[in-house]
């Protein structure tokens, strides 16, 4: 059985076997040549009368009449014995009467080559057979038998053109594209012209010829492995560098805070020569230390809380000590702490200043994801389809189209294409006015309408 058969030739199919049923034993079946009419007959002889004795002869123009003949018996008797001084009735009359083959079905293709004697006799076994005989017959030109029933073949229509493309080529172009609807139309519904669609050759690749780059990447590939090895040695290097110097640094202790005896005598001796200098004849002798200074001293790893006002009195001069000038007034501890809480508002003010402006502005949907936005009834004009992303930038760039057009990519006979299309428009009639303020350099890539709800399935695709 065949595998696949289009409506309208399974109905033929059907309308021939009803013919034979009528009583029509001859049925001719005509067309031109690349309709299908050989595969119709095989689908006849496959799905039909399966209880019948068959025999499928093709036709050659260098067959002579007795190998068609042999041809023929041989398929309907065991081991025939043909007289080739005898005409095809008279050998099938005596084959018959030695060995009775039942019911026959005969299905001839090239009927165009059979001699006015051939046709003769097939006229008269269909007539005269002594069993029952259908014989089906596949020819270009008409009225060669004067008794036989004729069956025109028609063209097959748009739809089931493009059925018959799709059985047998996976990745057929859209229905919108130019060069695809105007090769269906010219093929005028022909299978043997149809099933001889070549992708590659009509479809016009315009990119640029690919540079080799084997050589460059060979080269990229040596310096990238030598800087790795001179990065490994180096990185070895100064490990065993930081070493040695982090043992040598460790091995010398290293004094990094003063004794507290040092520092209270670094003050005393201060404060005495600070008198000294004022009042040079008096040299009065300095206090001891109070005893809240002994307790620091006593007491060096206690841990305080951060009074401020007792680390003011610590750091002032002693009151016995008798200043040249006017008295210093002291800040209390209460405007102190005042003056540090305005300057941490002061700096939370300053912050809040800094801080950048939120930008609650939505970003501008490109590419696939602005398609997928758009309403599905809407329409564009596609302007160009590409499959170098390049080219269609140097195409807007070149018409001036930034920011009226966007670009999505599609996948055609497993390429990856991009595709330029122009606006987004609730009407059809809205996207032909837009065409016509089109400049004359795009218009005449012939821009095409496209609905919206086709390119989402085109960019649906991408992901299955």
């Amino acid at each position: 059985m065949q595998s696949q058969i289009l409506p309208s030739r399974a109905a033929l199919v059907d309308r021939i076997a009803l013919q034979f049923e009528y009583g029509q034993n001859l049925i001719c079946l005509l067309g031109a040549s690349g309709l299908g009419k050989s595969y119709l007959l095989e689908t006849f002889i496959t799905d039909k009368y399966l209880e019948f004795n068959k025999a499928f002869v093709q036709l050659s123009g260098k067959m002579t009449d007795q190998q068609f003949i042999t041809e023929l018996l041989e398929q309907n008797f065991r081991n025939p014995l043909i007289d080739h001084t005898l005409s095809l009735s008279e050998n099938f009359y005596q084959l018959y009467k030695q060995q009775p083959c039942g019911n026959c079905l005969w299905v001839i293709d090239g009927g165009r080559h059979l001699s006015d004697e051939m046709i003769q006799q097939l006229e008269t076994l269909a007539k005269q057979s002594p069993t029952t005989l259908y014989i089906l017959l596949a020819s270009q030109s008409s009225g060669q038998f004067t008794q036989a029933v004729e069956i025109h073949l028609e063209a097959l229509n748009i739809s089931e053109s493009k059925q018959l493309m799709r059985w047998f080529f996976d990745n057929l172009p859209v229905e919108e594209d130019p060069v695809f609807r105007t090769f269906l139309q010219e093929a005028q519904g022909n299978p043997a012209l149809l099933l001889a669609w070549q992708p590659e050759l009509q479809t016009a690749d315009i990119r640029a010829p690919e540079k080799s780059y084997k050589l460059l990447y060979i080269i990229l590939l040596l310096l990238t492995t030598m800087l790795l090895i001179i990065g490994f040695l180096y990185k070895a290097d100064m490990t065993q560098w930081w070493k040695a110097h982090y043992q040598q640094d460790t091995a010398l202790p290293v004094e990094t805070a003063l004794s507290t005896d040092a520092v209270v005598n670094s003050q005393r001796d201060t404060e005495l020569k600070a008198v000294e200098q004022l009042e040079p004849e008096r040299a009065p002798e300095l206090p001891s230390p109070t005893v809240e200074t002994a307790e620091i001293i006593k007491q060096p790893d206690e841990k305080h809380e951060n009074n401020v006002a007792a680390i003011v009195d610590s750091l002032a001069p002693d009151k016995t000590i008798e200043q040249p000038s006017q008295p210093v007034e002291k800040p209390s501890s209460d405007e102190i702490a005042a003056a540090l809480t305005s300057d941490a508002k002061n700096t939370d003010n300053i912050d809040s200043l800094i801080e950048e402006p939120v930008n609650d502005k939505p970003p501008r949907l490109s590419g696939n994801a602005w398609y997928l936005a758009q309403p599905d009834n809407n329409f564009v004009i596609q302007l160009l389809a590409v499959t170098n992303p390049q080219i269609s930038e140097k195409f807007i760039a070149e018409n001036t189209l930034q920011g009226q057009v966007n670009t999505y990519k599609s996948m055609r006979s497993g390429k990856p294409w991009w595709i330029v299309t122009y606006g987004s428009f609730s009407t059809l009639s809205d996207a032909k006015k837009a065409a016509l303020s089109l400049s004359e350099n795009v218009r005449k890539n012939q821009p095409f309408y496209k609905k919206i709800s086709k390119i989402k399935q085109e960019i649906a695709s991408l992901d299955q």
